[in-house]
């Protein structure tokens, strides 16, 4: 199946500039939501496996420790937005030439970026460990998790550089595939070290870097093999650096951008990690909940700057813009229609997780009934940071995030925490007091920039 999906990729390659939007932004979309929904299977399968057959310890380090590993993640994903927004504005463009070489330059860079990254991650766990001021029982959890998963990263990483390849030419479709193969054999393998090899923690770990692996593979082949504009042939890699300008430029605000919150999250964490091992068990399972919820929107705003890249490619800023506006309303739709059935059903949600422990289930629930209603906020700026990022406005969406989810938020907690009240709700209130904020901001930023664009492309029409 794989083989026939990669030999037909040019049929699957999509070009944005023409047709009805909302079927274009929603068939785009769906395979994201998908592959996703599978890449967070089994990352839920993970937590699932430790907390129904080690402990509550190993649920919470296993849990707790995204903010960690999302800086990483984060700064690598940061640059495949601008290889994305480069390559979709050049095929918009009907520039192939400079598409192949776009495709080499981001490949080569990728490979050195990822193996710089996995060092630096193993490096960095004892130190990271420390900021997060986890309970010593968890904290042993967390460098088995953390050490083993960082010396593999570069499988994630790798992956998503060819994810990023592929929906810069409108397929979503190869990634979707890629992904459901890696999340069954993680689950297989989830299943083998944890239940029956009895490897506890770090049988998680493996099984999810031998999985990545297997999906960067699978990412690299597909590209090696296939016909289309984004194919690559060793002979060829080489950096361009005219290129490579262009991507580190839009992308490197990103990758910031990214790291930065997530560092900052380290500190988030850490005020929670205060109040024991119950509230982090809770408040894991909430952040499983959240993945999903997630999901639809920034799967929007991934489709948003796919078709704004192309369309602005081709100089049709008008349609660039509607197919922004298009893909918030889908992004709000989708997540009410998540946002409903958990705040009513979040004590079940909770003991799919872990079963037996009434504290975590107590704090679990609690956070998700108080949050859930708040991520209809996070649409306007998932979606809205795309679309500037898909005309190569990549610094304002970074400046804002920065300043409202790194700054304002370690704000909002200093002082509550000292000052307030330091209990875990207020805390709590510290990720919707970030994301009102921002989504504010970005949406000012978003319809500004937007008519400047449109000001300078009918200065250059009359020109």
């Amino acid at each position: 199946i794989i083989v026939q999906e990669v030999r037909q990729m040019k049929k699957g390659e999509k070009d944005m500039t023409k047709g009805a939007i909302l079927p274009q932004i929603l068939l785009f979309a769906l395979p994201l939501i998908l592959g996703q929904l599978f890449q967070q299977l089994y990352n839920t399968f993970d937590t699932w496996c430790v907390g129904n057959f080690v402990g509550k310890n190993s649920f919470s380090a296993v849990g707790t420790v995204g903010s960690i590993t999302n800086m990483l993640i984060g700064f690598a994903g940061g640059f495949s937005t601008g290889a994305g927004v480069v390559i979709s504005q050049y095929y918009g463009s009907g520039d192939k030439e400079n598409v192949r070489k776009s495709v080499h330059t981001f490949i080569l860079f990728m490979f050195i970026l990822s193996i710089a990254l996995s060092l630096l991650g193993v490096a960095l766990t004892p130190f990271l460990i420390k900021i997060i001021k986890a309970p010593p029982e968890v904290a042993k959890e967390e460098y088995i998790y953390l050490t083993i998963y960082f010396s593999g990263i570069s499988g994630l990483l790798l992956y998503n550089m060819g994810s990023a390849i592929f929906r810069a030419v409108g397929n979503s479709k190869l990634p979707f595939i890629f992904l459901v193969v890696s999340a069954c054999l993680n689950i297989i393998m989830d299943l083998v070290f944890v239940i029956v090899l009895k490897m506890g923690t770090s049988g998680v770990a493996l099984a999810t870097i031998i999985s990545q692996a297997i999906s960067a593979l699978l990412v690299l082949g597909a590209l090696k093999i296939t016909q289309s504009q984004v194919s690559f042939k060793f002979r060829e890699l080489k950096i361009n650096w005219k290129i490579l300008s262009r991507i580190i430029f839009i992308g490197l605000p990103s990758a910031i951008q990214m790291a930065v919150t997530a560092f900052s999250n380290v500190f988030v964490q850490s005020y929670i990690n205060q109040f024991g091992a119950d509230v982090m068990g809770g408040w894991t399972a909430y952040n499983k909940v959240d993945q999903v919820i997630f999901l639809p929107m920034q799967c929007m705003g991934l489709a948003a700057m796919t078709f704004v890249g192309q369309n602005y490619g081709a100089g049709n800023i008008k349609r660039a813009k509607r197919g922004a506006d298009i893909s918030l309303l889908s992004a709000l739709t989708s997540t009410l229609i998540l946002v409903v059935p958990v705040i009513t059903l979040a004590p079940h949600v909770v003991t799919f997780f872990i079963n037996g422990e009434d504290d975590v289930i107590k704090y679990g629930t609690l956070f998700l009934r108080m949050l859930s209603p708040f991520y209809l906020l996070c649409c306007f700026n998932q979606v809205y940071s795309n679309a500037l990022r898909g005309i190569g406005r990549s610094k304002e969406p970074m400046y804002v995030m920065l300043f409202s989810f790194v700054v304002a938020r370690q704000i909002y907690l200093f002082v509550v925490s000292r000052f307030i009240s330091n209990t875990i709700i207020p805390i709590a209130f510290g990720y919707p007091f970030g994301w009102l904020l921002c989504s504010t901001i970005i949406t000012i930023t978003y319809f500004i920039s937007f008519r400047k664009e449109e000001k300078r492309l009918r200065e250059d029409d009359r020109n």
